[in-house]
This record gives structure tokens, sequence and C-alpha cells, in this order.
């Protein structure tokens, strides 16, 4: 994920891009045996695509580094073994940032082709490197490529970069480790640095005694004289997924049943909060083998926890790194979320050792092949693994997250065009993680676990160790379809089949990968019958999908299944329907004439005649279909009103959630109203960390929402825990699960805003740091907030891997949203230049800032703002969505405000009148 500097693209470069599988012919040559200058002057750069030609194929690099850790540089070389399919003078690789000191090829028999070294020229636009043979590369042939090269450790967080830790006794540590995608392996050796060239590597490393270094694969062999270390090597593999650390942690180290050894690394300090990271490793390996039916390829699987590190983790074969709130679980400060978080990331790494790197996609624009699968993987591995983790809770929610982005304009396509680095860095976005996760629970639901789960594992035996496309899994999973129409599946598949349905799941899916947005169905009742009928979510024009459409009514208690590619009639005498049972589909769903007005009557008389999941559902459809203008607002707040009765955590929270955000869109005085209307809820929790997962949660949100709204027991109690724990010189163990919020009222003075500084920056637990950089961030002293801002983009108390995160909780601040854009606007080259155009946090911080502004006086300065530094926004989509997200807010305010403060205020009144 490296950006170069502003590149804009002709438009005539952008459509050579495309053309990639018919160059074989256009492979620059000299005829056989003519010698060219070997002088640069002569030589002009023989390749002008952003994409690298194909006529030279990496089959086998060997790669010696040695980096010194003292004035943190690095020098290797690399020798690659090339398959030549067309005669050439050229090689043309990627490099970045590389000094190249010396470039010779030699052929199969290791004899240099010529006798001086080799011109080598450059075209960092593109990140790319020309070397010119004198002799031609005849077709057919093999050769060997030899490159030396030397580069300082990169500062950020992409590519050969330096970390740093810091002892309990202040001793400042350094480690050198790699990061590579997408497009940054190029940046620690030259390389063909495309997914599609996959080829083994058999890695070297030179270090100082006191260091250990890891790489993908295990140690074959260390030297004693030059403390080398020798790995074995690779599986055929993808550039992006190479690894290695330099650095001196320790480890905990057990064995899976099939006999992998599996190894968390952590600063030596941090060593005891590994081995819950270990237990769920081993675990989940296991899980994985048993339901892909394929052995882990590789002897080992090495897990870090990495101090400086942007990404949540990183799934490099056989060494993934993470961040350590991402690995590391201490049972004194980490909450159930967290450990939650923990089990689930490691999930998603693991299930990317699968999918990702044993298939992979052919190029960028199909990245959801490894992200949507691994998203959604974390959810089958937890829920089979941890089944008290109550992991689908979950995934509701990031299926709402990816309607809230798929409902705006400035939406894409899960299959999206992206050819230079920038683009490529915005494909890791919502739509390729949770919206490609979302789509497969509905593939999945629509073909039943078992032919999903043979689909799938079909896919990765024909493709393993190759590249994959869209098409090639519909593929696999329409051939499992067929060849298992058998039993029990046959009357599951039949289900669909009924109405004499004919399945094309290529074009089916198709509807859903190829055009941006989501439909929303709509329901009319039309005397006894209801019609069904389906548009693009906030847009009349005609979009149509293929929709697997499920709904319960109350005259059955089975779900009804279709196929729904057209309007869809219901002939069905009955008093309620409820379509998208479970959302197990992925499209939002519109109940008119009267249709809200009975759910509603449902849910107040008998909520649990529906599933906790529809009930969720139902309260996010109407909030979304109210920012969309569909539902006035006081139909979606009549809603909710049953959520007295609810004692689900799910509903409960989607509800609280709206309401919140409401409060933060808009600071009304009466939402007061929410403690009234929630007080049983409130008052039954308590001060601990007891319950089930479910419990736990709620208790975490419910009593933060208490005491951000002023609620006088909610912050008596909290106070006094604070000053128990200030009193214990800090080593009281606070209940998990309330401990943010205990330090967020305790951050509102200023004492105790200090002494939580001052605990950030000793303690070494990460989960306790995220928990008191909220808290610090939840001041009204917008001076402190300030000061916040300062240190962040300093680096040094709080990392620079934490600035993102740090500008954008400052943002949900109500004091703090003015401050923290303001504070991007002023930095943003710094912050360009630390974060990287396009990476995920450049795309956060855009988007995050800008996201509570509600004025078109706000929306104007926004768009001023964008148009200051257009060269840059030209290349970002997220721009646009911050833009679209804005004028979705102002129109919100536009239709909701007054309706609801009017509601507020006759609900007030009602209470009021009530009597007790």
């Amino acid at each position: 994920m490296v950006w170069m500097g502003l590149l804009v693209l002709s438009p005539f470069l952008v459509s050579l891009v495309g053309c990639q599988h018919t160059q074989n012919s256009s492979a620059p040559t000299h005829p056989a045996g003519e010698q060219s200058p070997l002088g640069t002057g002569n030589l002009s750069f023989p390749w002008s695509r952003l994409r690298l030609p194909r006529y030279i194929v990496p089959l086998h690099y060997r790669i010696l580094l040695h980096a010194n850790l003292t004035n943190l540089s690095f020098t290797g070389s690399v020798q690659i073994q090339i398959d030549v399919q067309n005669n050439t003078n050229w090689v043309v690789l990627h490099s970045k940032g590389l000094q190249i000191s010396k470039a010779t090829i030699l052929d199969q028999n290791l004899s240099h082709l010529s006798e001086k070294v080799l011109p080598v020229l450059h075209n960092p636009s593109h990140e790319q490197i020309g070397i010119f043979s004198p002799r031609v590369l005849s077709n057919g042939q093999k050769y060997f490529l030899y490159i030396e090269f030397g580069a300082e450790l990169a500062e950020g967080f992409y590519g050969f970069y330096k970390s740093t830790y810091r002892t309990s006794t202040g001793e400042t540590r350094t480690l050198a480790l790699t990061h590579f995608e997408p497009t940054s392996a190029r940046m620690a050796f030259p390389c063909f640095d495309e997914p599609s060239f996959k080829a083994n590597f058999s890695v070297r490393i030179r270090r100082s005694p006191e260091y250990t270094s890891l790489s993908n694969m295990p140690t074959l062999k260390i030297s004693d004289d030059l403390l080398e270390d020798w790995f074995a090597a690779s599986v055929k593999m993808s550039t992006y997924l190479v690894a290695f650390v330099i650095c001196d942690f320790k480890s905990v180290t057990a064995t899976t049943s099939s006999g992998v050894q599996v190894s968390i690394y952590a600063t030596p300090e941090k060593w005891q909060q590994t081995h819950y990271a270990l237990e769920v490793a081993v675990k989940m390996l296991d899980f994985y083998e048993e339901y892909f039916n394929i052995r882990y390829p590789l002897p080992k699987q090495d897990l870090i926890a990495i101090p400086d590190f942007q990404s949540g983790a990183m799934e490099n074969w056989g060494l993934t790194t993470y961040r350590e709130t991402s690995l590391l679980f201490d049972p004194l400060t980490s909450s159930v979320t967290d450990k939650l978080w923990v089990t689930m990331v490691i999930g998603h790494e693991l299930a990317h050792q699968w999918f990702g790197n044993l298939v992979t996609m052919e190029w960028w624009n199909d990245i959801w092949l490894n992200e949507g699968f691994a998203r959604y993987m974390e959810y089958i591995s937890v829920e089979a693994t941890y089944p008290d983790l109550k992991v689908e809770e979950y995934l509701l929610h990031t299926c709402f997250a990816a309607v809230g982005h798929d409902s705006l304009n400035s939406s894409r396509p899960i299959s999206s065009s992206a050819e230079n680095p920038t683009q490529i860095k915005e494909m890791f976005d919502t739509v390729s993680y949770d919206k490609g996760a979302c789509v497969l629970h509905m593939l999945r639901h629509f073909l039943t676990d078992e032919v999903f789960q043979s689909g799938i594992v079909r896919y990765l035996r024909k493709y393993s160790y190759r590249n994959a496309r869209n098409q090639d899994l519909w593929d696999s999973l329409v051939n499992i379809k067929f060849k298992t129409l058998l039993g029990s599946i046959v009357i599951c598949l039949l289900q669909y089949l009924f109405a004499g349905e004919h399945l094309d799941l290529t074009a089916m899916m198709n509807t859903w990968t190829l055009q941006k947005g989501i439909p929303v169905v709509t329901v009319t009742r039309k005397g006894s019958r209801l019609l069904l009928r389906q548009d693009r979510f906030l847009r009349t024009v005609l979009f149509l999908w293929h929709i697997p459409l499920t709904f319960k009514t109350d005259a059955s208690s089975s779900i009804h299944r279709h196929l729904m590619t057209t309007q869809t009639d219901i002939g069905e005498d009955v008093s309620w329907v409820k379509v998208n049972t479970d959302m197990t589909g992925y499209y939002v769903v519109h109940y008119e004439d009267g249709g809200w007005d009975v759910i509603t009557k449902l849910l107040r008389e008998n909520h649990t005649a529906l599933s906790y999941k529809d009930r969720t559902h139902l309260i996010h459809n109407a909030f979304q279909l109210v920012t969309a203008g569909h539902l006035p607002i006081n139909k979606a707040l009549d809603l909710i009103g049953y959520l007295r009765l609810e004692t689900n955590t799910v509903p409960l929270l989607e509800g609280l959630g709206y309401l919140e955000a409401f409060y933060r869109k808009e600071t009304i005085t009466q939402f007061k109203y929410i403690l009234q209307f929630f007080r049983a809820v409130i008052d039954q929790q308590t001060w601990s960390d007891s319950g089930s997962v479910s419990e736990r949660r709620l208790r975490s949100e419910v009593l933060a929402l208490a005491c951000h709204l002023d609620d006088p027991p909610c912050l008596e109690r909290a106070r006094q825990n604070f000053k128990d724990w200030l009193q214990s010189n800090r080593t009281l163990s606070l209940p998990t699960d309330v401990a943010e919020t205990v330090f967020a009222v305790g951050a509102q003075d200023d004492h105790g805003w200090a002494s939580l500084l001052h605990e950030y920056n000793i303690s070494l637990s990460a989960a306790q740091k995220a928990k008191i950089l909220f808290a610090l961030t939840c001041s009204r002293d917008t001076n402190k907030l300030q000061r916040l801002l300062e240190l962040g983009l300093e680096g040094k108390v709080i990392r620079l891997q934490d600035l993102s995160s740090l500008i954008l909780m400052v943002a949900r601040n109500p004091q703090g949203y003015h401050l923290a854009w303001d504070f991007v606007k002023e930095n943003w080259d710094s912050l360009v230049q630390k974060l990287q155009l396009g990476s995920f946090c450049i795309r956060n911080i855009i988007i995050g800032t800008t996201g509570q502004f509600t004025s078109p006086e706000e929306l104007a300065e926004v768009q001023l703002f964008f148009e200051s530094i257009k060269e840059q926004v030209s290349q970002l989509r997220a721009t646009q969505v911050a833009l679209d997200n804005v004028k979705k807010n102002v129109r919100w305010v536009q239709r909701n405000l007054e309706p609801l403060k009017n509601w507020l205020n006759y609900q007030i009144e009602r209470e009021r009148l009530i009597p007790r």
C-alpha cells in the first residue's frame, strides 16, 4: 500500500492497462546477437504501461537481506529465475526507492551473458525498472536475473520498515519488518509485484546476535560465522505475501492435530498476553483444515504482535502480522469485546491462508475474493470454535455497515477497475470486506450450507497455487450443485426451483458483483394479495437484481423462498408479512400502504413472533428508509417504542444506536428522554464482568450512553470507581466491561485527564491503552483535545498507527468535530505523507471528520477544501463518499429535525401525564 507521489495518468495510458493478455507480441527486442550500447544515454525506457509485460515470468526468487538496525538501512541481493516467453532484450519489473548497484543476467549454466554490468533504467512514476541485455533473451529459455540493491528502512508502515517499542525501564528497542500488500514488496527487493506472478521464494537474513529473524517458512539452518538464517523454499505464492521480521521477541508454541507448529510472538514484557491467541490459532487451523478439507500447506504458522502496524493484521503466508490490540489478550484489562475482536481477527487471517494465499485473485479488481471470504469466514469459524462469543449477533452489523455505504451514489461495484497503487489501496474498503461477506452469506443460504461448502472446496482445490476470477467461483459452485442433487440437498434446492425457475448462477451473481448499490423490495397490499417490486435504493433508475427472496407470515411457521427477478405477486391471505427472514438477503424492505403500522402493532403486542434478527432488521430498515426519504421519522420512532419490552441485546442496541446518532448529529435537550425511556434497562445493569457475552456487551454500551447523557446515578458510580482506581495508584483492576466508561467520566477534570495520559504512556496493555485513549478524547475541554491531536501527529506518546483513530474519536465528540476537521485541513500534507494517499487511514479521516456535518454551510466548506486539493481528490473515491454523506445529513436535518423534536416533546408530555 504505497503512494509514490501525485501521478495523473493520461487517458491513453489508462487505456493500455487493460490489454495485458495480448502483450507477448510486443516484447521490446533487438535482432538476435546484435550488441546495443551499454550506456543508458542511448536507451529509453521500453515499457509504457502500469501493468508489467507478460513475456517474462518469475519462477524462483533467492533473496539475501542484511538489515542494520543501528543506522536503519539494509542491503541485499536477489537472484530471480525467469522464464522467457518471447524474444527480448529487456526485463521490466518493479522497484521503488531501492538503489540498484549491480544488475546482470546469467544463463541456465550460471554463465554471464555480458562481461559488463548491465544498464538499469528507472520509471519512478510506474515504480518500474528496465534491465537491458545486449544479447537477446530467447523464447522458451530460462535465465537468472541477479540484482544487488540497498535502501533506508522505510518510515511509515509499508515495505521493509522500522518499528520501535519501549521497555518498562524506558529503553527503546528497534525491530524491522515487512508489510507488502498490495504493492510494496517492490520497496524491499526488485520483483514482479503483481498477484498473478506467483513464484517460490528462498530467503536468507543476516542479523546481529541479539536478534531473531522470521520469515514465511521455517529456518533450515543458521550460519554461526555470519549469523545468517536460511529459510526453506516457500510454496508458490504472490509477492505481497512474502514477509520477514527481525526482532528480539519471545514466543509461545503449540502444535495442531495435524502437526503444524503454531507460535505467537510479542515483545518480551507482553509475552504473558499471548496465550489466548495461541489457543485460538490452534483451534482455527484445525477447524479450517476440516472445513476446507485441504491440509494447511506449510509446516508452521507464526503470529506476531507488532508495536507499529497500520492495518489490523496481514495474512502473510506462514507469518501473519498483527496490531497488538488484534493479537494480545490481558485478562485483567481486556474486555469480552476485546476477546471477540482478537478471535475474529485471527479467524480472518487464518482463513486467508486458503482464500487469498492458496488461491489468489487474478488482479486487485477482485480483491473481494480474498477479503469478502475472509470476513465471512470470521463468522463461520468463530461460531464453530467459540459459540459462547455469540459472533452471529455481529454479522447483522457488518451487513448494516455495507448497506449504509452502498446506499450512496458514490458506492462502487464489488468488482471494480483498479490500476495504480492509490486506486488499488482504495479497493480495501467496506464494499470488498462487508458487502462481499454479506453477499456470500446470502449465497450460502440460497444454495444451502452443504452445497456452498462443497463448492468452495472445489474452487480451492481446482485453483490451488493459482489465480482466479469471479467466474471461476461461480463455475465451481454450479458444478457442485448439479453433482450433489441427492437426498436432502435436492429438497433444499427445489424450494427455490419449485416454480420452474432456472438458476443461472453467473447471471444472478453478476447482478450483485458488477453493479453498485442495493435493491429495495417494496411490499404493497392489494386486498388479500401482496405485491412485491424492486428498485435501486435511493434512486429510481432501473436496476434489477436476482434476489433470493425469503419471507415469513402469520399464516405459517415455515420460511417461504423465491428467486425474484421481476415483480412478484404473493397470493396468500395474511395479517402480516416479514420479508428478508433473519436478513439472510442483502436488500432493504419497505412496507407500503400501512404495512409499517401493521409491523409496529405486531411488535408491541407480540414481538417474539419474530426472531431477534428480524426485529433488529426491521429497526435498521425503518431508519434507513427515513434517511432515504421513504418513511416519516415518527413511523420509525413509533416502531422502536416496543423496546421497553425487548430483552435481547441486539435489537436494543440497534435502537439505542440510532437515538445516540441523532443526539450526536444535533444535540437536542429533549434527548434526555432516552434516559427516561430506557430507565429500566439502565437500572438493571451491574458494574461488573458477570453474565453472558450478550449481557456484558449490553452493559458496556448502555452505561456508556447513560453517563454520556449525564445520568446522575451513572456519573456518581463511575466517579467513585475512578477515585478508587486513582487511590490504588492505578493497581485496582476495574471491571473490563465498564473501565472505558469509568475512564471517560474520570477524564472530565484536569487531574483525572492528566493521570490517564500518564497511565497511557506507561501501560503495557494495548487493550487498556485503547480504552484510555478513547476516554481522553471524551473531554469537553477543546484545549485538551487539541493537545491530543498534536501528540498524535508528533507520533511519540501516541503512536502514528493510532493517529487516524484518534482524529475520528475527537470528531465523534460534539465539542471536537470542528476541531478535528480544522486539524485535518491544516495538516493535510503531513497526514498524506505519513499515512499514504488512498490508505484506509486517509479514507477514514476524510469520511469520519466530515460525518457530523449537517448544514449547507459545512457542506460548502468541505467542497471548498476538496477543491483546494483537487489533484489528490481526483484519485480518491473517499472524497465523493464524504460529500455524499454530508449531503445526506443536510437532507436528513431539513426533513426530520423538527418532526423529531415534535415527537420527543409529545412523548415527554405523554409520560408526564401518565399516572404513576
